[in-house]
């Protein structure tokens, strides 16, 4: 049996690197999942090879009534949402400030964190009328230290660590559990955008430099991330709430 036999689970950002790998990892546990992302395309093949256990829905997480739709579909199609990964994102502008524009910024708030709020605000008074549940959102190390070039998105990250935070007293004592995974330099497309955009047609050279400075030496791969979604929306993570949690191969220690 799977941890996560007959639960059914909210996956947003699902097509890219980390959602991709983590929905694979929690149809493996025996999750039944709802996938959520911007375009269907890329969803519908992802659905194909987890096969019956996922459906899906193209869903804007930054409007109210893109997520409205979305998430009453998947109570629809689930009969309930035992956990949640809101893991939808986007880098953003790699300017300084004063060199990006308020609309690039408000994009990047727009999506990092409004589409978190939103996702929490229809989840968390559901899964206190159902007796519990688990949700987790994807911050970053970003969140947890400053980037030059990265203000929009390092503002964002810091902002879901707080919510994070308050979400997890919030919801204490109702049984839903929130907590924060922050990854550092993962192998994805997003971080190889960081990297071009940090020094453009130099990108090999960039992650060399980035590497130097992780104590383990290498990029993390997104399917390291996912097996710790997957423990921390587990029954065996029921004490743990309000926490962070780095998976950056000690890159902040």
């Amino acid at each position: 049996m799977g941890r996560h036999d007959g639960k059914g689970i909210l996956l947003t950002g699902a097509a890219g690197g980390i959602g991709r790998e983590t929905a694979l990892r929690l149809a493996d546990e025996g999750a039944r999942l709802w996938l959520l992302d911007r375009d269907a395309e890329p969803l519908e093949a992802l659905a194909a090879e987890i096969g019956q256990q996922g459906c899906f829905m193209a869903c804007d997480v930054s409007d109210p009534a893109s997520v409205a739709a979305a998430h009453e579909a998947g109570r629809g199609r689930l009969g309930r949402i035992d956990g949640a990964v809101l893991n939808a994102g986007i880098e953003g502008p790699i300017k300084r400030i004063g060199e990006f524009s308020i609309e690039e910024f408000d994009q990047v708030i727009a999506v990092n964190l409004r589409g978190v709020m939103l996702g929490l605000m229809d989840l968390m008074p559901r899964m206190k009328a159902q007796g519990g549940g688990a949700i987790v959102l994807l911050a970053s190390v970003a969140g947890l230290r400053g980037a030059a070039g990265l203000s929009p998105y390092v503002a964002s990250k810091h902002a879901v660590i707080g919510l994070t935070r308050s979400a997890a007293q919030e919801g204490a004592a109702d049984g839903v559990r929130v907590v924060a995974v922050a990854p550092g330099p993962i192998d994805t497309r997003m971080m190889a955008s960081l990297d071009h955009g940090r020094a453009p047609g130099q990108a090999a050279s960039v992650r060399a430099q980035v590497e130097s400075r992780i104590p383990m030496g290498r990029y993390g791969e997104a399917a390291e991330v996912a097996r710790l979604i997957a423990w921390l929306t587990s029954d065996e993570a029921s004490y743990i709430t309000g926490s962070v949690h780095q998976i950056d191969g000690g890159m902040l220690a």
